[in-house]
């Protein structure tokens, strides 16, 4: 028994789910956990979408679809090729970010450059900075800042500060930012 070639309809969802993979093939490799771009997945899609702009639809709600699809890959495909551009010209943000906390690890670079930095937890302007960091550090790593206020990170320290002074018996505690597995935190030191 011979399979029936797939309806149009059939085809715009096929077209739907390959650009739902294909941008979260793109997350993956801006991400840093997929070492290809996904070139191959890309051109698929973009075969798919020629196919449909040279093809007459004349089933409103079909074209209707098509369109929404289309405009989709093409705003996805403006944001990629810009992120493809950073990357190239060593620009793009997660990136330097990265680069420059190996830095700031190996005693490489200065203290303004990003990446780790420290807060004192007796000045506010420190705190400030260190705020900032935190904010960017997040961001860069993907994970959301949404409901992030430097209020609540700054209960949070003097919380743990008052902890840690308490238990070292000590009158300083410095706080840097740190990326462990992809996950930004807080490290609190005696001094």
């Amino acid at each position: 028994m011979e399979m029936a070639p797939p309806t149009t309809d059939e085809e715009l969802k096929i077209l739907e789910v390959r650009l739902t993979q294909l941008k979260l093939e793109y997350e993956k490799y801006f991400l840093g956990t997929r070492p290809t771009e996904p070139a191959q997945q890309r051109s698929e899609v973009q075969k798919t979408v020629l196919k449909f702009s040279n093809m007459r639809i004349t089933n409103t709600a079909q074209r209707f679809k098509f369109n929404s699809l289309n405009g989709r890959y093409q705003a996805f495909k403006r944001q990629w090729d810009n992120i493809l551009r950073q990357i190239e010209a060593g620009t793009y943000k997660r990136h330097v970010f990265k680069a420059d906390l190996h830095d700031r690890e190996r005693g490489i670079g200065s203290p303004s450059s990003g990446g780790a930095a420290r807060g004192r937890s007796s000045g506010g302007d420190d705190r400030g900075a260190l705020f900032e960091t935190y904010r960017d550090a997040m961001m860069a790593n993907g994970q959301t800042t949404k409901g992030l206020t430097a209020d609540k990170l700054q209960k949070a320290i003097a919380k743990q500060e008052a902890a840690i002074k308490q238990k070292f018996g000590c009158d300083k505690v410095d706080f840097k930012v740190v990326v462990t597995d992809g996950k930004v935190k807080l490290k609190a030191a005696a001094s």
